[in-house]
């Protein structure tokens, strides 16, 4: 989560649109505002326990919105293969909502005072729903009140005098403002908007019996909402991003199957729960995933606004951040993966391990490079590195990566007549070809463990008494996951050491091959391939998509020979 940088922030009241901006629009941190919808006059007016059902249906009865009609009720899913949309007058579902208070009070009265004179009709007379439909399927969501992108009437139009601007969003632009209300508990399926979002709770009451009194109630109402940060969305599985409901997550809430999604066993360490009662309201900034529980005869009213990231976003730059974001979650990803096994390493009692890119370990690198520039007054070309010059922790990697490229191709002999293997067979010989983690690859694990300048001293070693083993180890041994740390030890190993001396150091690594671009490649073709590793999880975690992307390469890889062929 990041700290306590994304936790919820609380206020007493509405702050000024500066403060509002400043502080939580601009830093998209949830917020709730305790209160601050009470003086509206729609939470005297809308209010079911002081008669607002019938002040609705008087009011807007007439009004023909669309309803949700769920087949699995009490959840409301977003995807459209598990609701419908259904047109029916607002005073029939009205009506539904007295009805099921009535059956809820347990005594037969109900709370509601009942419209003299007017006959209620029933919800299958006055909508297409199929007779066997129950009162608790229904659900309005997201009705108009305003809708600002869409210049037609809006359903619920009238209700809007009713209804006070906040003053944190007087000077936003707004795309709608609608109505939630439920007749009976529900649950909507976790989901983030593509817009700002203030939720407002209006109104709304839960009966229940003051004990040896039937004929009293009381009444209390609350939402309880949770919330992830966009980061988290990984754990809630999102639906795919070409689908109809891509904002929404695949997992059940009511039977979540852990063998498919299994990161979701894990999605409530990145949650927040805030409960909200009438008269407050939440601000979820866009891409916020939430999910909403509500109580009995619940309504509430909606904003959404861009945000000003989205609104001052050029179309012609859309193409470009696409790539940016998605390199930047590459990276991560890629870091995450060596990071997880890296943690697996400490607890095996390697003490002297280096976690990839985690900002430790600083002090002993800075010691060594001191230690090994009062060794190197001379050049590396100059420089012939034994097996005695070793220190215990580079002599025991570099007996261990001669071991396993002797056990890993099966060199013949002592003399080591290895012959460079070209790199359209290396597939076809590479000892752990899918190894993605370095707990499944012990070179990588090997490599992983060494300071920088440990390496380059074992390299060195390998050089000069192991020529053809470095050679093998190189173009049939690494995998993407070796490869991957390889690479960066080398970056570590530039930033300690001189130019002169990185130069060195290379010829004197790459000088050992027959074909030194071949050994460039098998390296280069390893890293690519851990990066696609990650690009490929990232469409599964952040965008719903799988795709085997190394099919995909090699069926253009094959059009393309055909193509030179003909």
């Amino acid at each position: 989560m990041g700290g306590n940088t994304l936790s919820i922030v609380e206020f007493d009241e509405l702050p000024s649109p500066a403060h509002f901006f400043s502080h939580v629009e601009s830093k998209s941190i949830p917020a709730v505002f305790h209160g601050c919808v009470k003086h509206w006059k729609c939470f005297s007016k809308w209010n079911p326990c002081k008669g607002g059902l019938d002040y609705l249906q008087e009011r807007a009865g007439s009004s023909i919105v669309e309803a949700m009609l769920s087949r699995t009720a009490p959840v409301f899913y977003g995807d459209l293969r598990s609701h419908e949309r259904v047109p029916l007058l607002f005073s029939v579902f009205v009506s539904s909502c007295k009805k099921l208070r009535s059956s809820d009070n347990g005594s037969g009265v109900s709370v509601e005072q009942e419209v003299v004179g007017v006959t209620e009709p029933t919800l299958e007379e006055e909508t297409c729903l199929p007779s066997t439909s129950s009162l608790h399927q229904v659900y309005l969501a997201q009705v108009p009140i305003v809708n600002l992108e869409n210049k037609e009437k809006s359903q619920l139009e009238i209700l809007r005098e009713d209804i006070q601007m906040p003053k944190i969003l007087k000077a936003k632009t707004l795309t709608s403002i609608n109505l939630w209300m439920n007749n009976a508990k529900s649950r909507s399926s976790t989901h983030y908007d593509p817009d700002h979002n203030l939720l407002c709770v209006v109104a709304g009451c839960k009966q229940g019996l003051l004990p040896n009194s039937p004929l009293i109630a009381i009444c209390y109402f609350s939402i309880s909402v949770v919330l992830w940060p966009p980061s988290a969305v990984s754990s809630l599985y999102p639906m795919p991003i070409y689908s109809e409901a891509s904002n929404h997550s695949c997992v059940d809430l009511e039977k979540p199957d852990l063998s498919t999604h299994s990161r979701a066993q894990n999605s409530m360490m990145y949650s927040q729960k805030v409960t909200l009662q009438a008269g407050d309201a939440l601000f979820i900034p866009e891409g916020w995933l939430h999910q909403v529980d509500s109580d009995d005869v619940t309504i509430a009213v909606n904003f959404w606004w861009r945000s000003s990231i989205m609104t001052s976003l050029p179309e012609h730059m859309d193409a470009y951040y696409l790539r940016t974001i998605l390199r930047r979650l590459v990276k991560t990803e890629m870091d995450q993966m060596l990071y997880q096994t890296s943690i697996s390493i400490e607890n095996s009692g390697h003490e002297d391990s280096c976690q990839v890119d985690d900002g430790q370990g600083q002090h002993e690198h800075n010691l060594e490079k001191n230690s090994y520039s009062e060794q190197t007054q001379g050049t590396i070309k100059n420089k012939r590195i034994t097996i005695q010059q070793m220190d215990t922790v580079s002599l025991q990697a570099f007996h261990q990566l001669v071991s396993l490229v002797h056990d890993g191709v099966n060199i013949a002999s002592q003399s080591e007549q290895l012959q460079s293997t070209p790199i359209e067979d290396e597939c076809k010989k590479d000892v752990h070809p899918n190894s993605f983690c370095l707990e499944d690859d012990p070179v990588a694990k090997v490599i992983s463990a060494l300071e920088p300048l440990q390496l380059q001293n074992v390299l060195l070693g390998m050089v000069h008494n192991f020529p053809r083993t470095l050679e093998a180890l190189i173009l049939q041994m690494l995998s993407p996951a070796s490869a991957e740390v390889l690479t960066r030890k080398f970056d570590e190993i530039d930033q300690l050491t001189s130019q002169g001396n990185r130069d060195e150091f290379y010829q004197a690594v790459y000088g050992v091959f027959d074909d030194q671009f071949a050994a460039m490649n098998a390296v280069l073709n390893g890293k690519e391939s851990f990066a696609r590793q990650a690009f490929k999880n990232v469409l599964d975690k952040y965008l719903g998509v799988n795709f085997d992307g190394q099919k995909l390469m090699q069926n253009i890889v094959r059009n393309q020979m055909s193509c030179l062929c003909l």
